[in-house]
């Protein structure tokens, strides 16, 4: 029987979409060959790009509104990179609140100036900043909106009057948003979408050729599309999973259902931390609790080997927070079952009839 798999990625996938891969692997499409030993430019391979493409703007609503869906290599520390490489000319306003949003800050540094309009580093990251304000003429605003080593996410998304930059990484496909706010998306596929390996950035086209400088060809957003995330050879394996999970994502009814169930197992999660004597939630702000990551502790720490244990006797995997937070971190995405869940609590509510 398979573990409760609860690692923050590369994580938890559909069993069948695993076994689907697993089958490809053998034998891809019918034609006696491995799926990673056919080219990426036969037929066979270029519908399943053309799928993956067409699902990802089809779950966000964002079919023929000028937008295109690329998969790329080099996961979301590339787009670090890319980003202001191909948006940066002056100015740039970035929101500060974690791990990962204060790497592209490091790295857009390098192309321009950055203004960090709001930060929670001081509380080492267990909230989302507010009542910031947001200057007029940037180039563009960028933002995390689920923080997956600290367990915040963002709920309400700032209007501004320059494009909107997220970085979706661990909650893309998970909630219902109005998509058309953002004018750039990436996620690295190794959350909520496939294996390690492709990245999916979703981009209005109108923002790009904006800048001066010359853009190497590998790194310029406008090339890219022109050849249909095939520019160079594409990471085949995990594209081809990612169209089977976006497959069966929209089996499941799509964003809007499986947001249903990811509330339930939060809610599922999160209420027993708050109940739990022995437990205590790392966020400060109920608001800002991520629906993909709850992050929490042991208030007395001497029955951690016990409760390891008995995590490790249920089947429970991947439950040890990162290190700047310490303490268990649940990360919950679309393919994780209540089920599983469930027996998370259960070893929570057992744990504290023995203590």
């Amino acid at each position: 029987m398979k573990k409760h798999n609860f690692s923050a990625g590369p994580c938890i996938l559909p069993q069948s979409v695993l076994k689907k891969a697993a089958e490809a692997v053998l034998n891809f499409d019918g034609l006696d060959l491995s799926l990673i030993e056919i080219s990426h430019r036969s037929k066979q391979f270029v519908a399943v790009m053309e799928r993956a493409q067409e699902l990802a703007l089809e779950h966000l609503g964002l079919q023929n509104k000028g937008y295109k869906a690329l998969f790329l290599q080099g996961g979301a520390s590339m787009e670090f990179l890319m980003v202001a490489y191909n948006l940066l000319e002056k100015k740039a306003g970035y929101l500060d609140t974690g791990t990962w949003s204060a790497k592209s800050i490091k790295e857009a540094k390098l192309f321009g100036e950055i203004d960090v309009i709001a930060s929670s580093k001081d509380s080492n990251y267990n909230q989302i900043p507010k009542g910031y304000t947001i200057p007029s003429g940037l180039d563009y605003l960028h933002c995390t909106s689920n923080n997956t080593i600290f367990g915040t996410q963002m709920n309400d998304f700032p209007e501004v009057d320059c494009p909107l930059i997220c970085d979706m990484s661990s909650d893309i496909f998970s909630r219902v948003l109005d998509f058309t706010k953002f004018d750039l998306i990436y996620a690295g596929a190794q959350k909520n979408m496939g294996p390690a390996g492709t990245t999916l950035i979703i981009i209005k086209e109108e923002i790009l050729g904006k800048v001066s400088r010359v853009i190497p060809s590998m790194l310029d957003y406008k090339v890219h599309i022109s050849k249909d995330s095939m520019f160079n050879t594409p990471a085949v394996f995990p594209v081809y999973v990612s169209m089977l999970t976006l497959e069966w994502l929209k089996e499941q009814g799509g964003v809007a259902a499986i947001e249903k169930i990811n509330n339930k197992k939060a809610d599922l999660l999160y209420s027993e931390i708050d109940r739990n004597p022995l437990f205590k939630g790392f966020v400060a702000n109920k608001e800002d609790r991520s629906k993909m990551n709850a992050t929490f502790t042991l208030e007395n720490e001497t029955l951690k080997e016990t409760f390891d244990a008995m995590c490790a006797e249920a089947g429970i995997n991947g439950l040890n927070g990162h290190r700047s937070v310490g303490g268990y971190r649940a990360s919950i995405y679309n393919a994780m079952p209540l089920e599983s869940v469930q027996v998370l609590v259960d070893v929570m509510q057992e744990l504290e009839k023995k203590a």
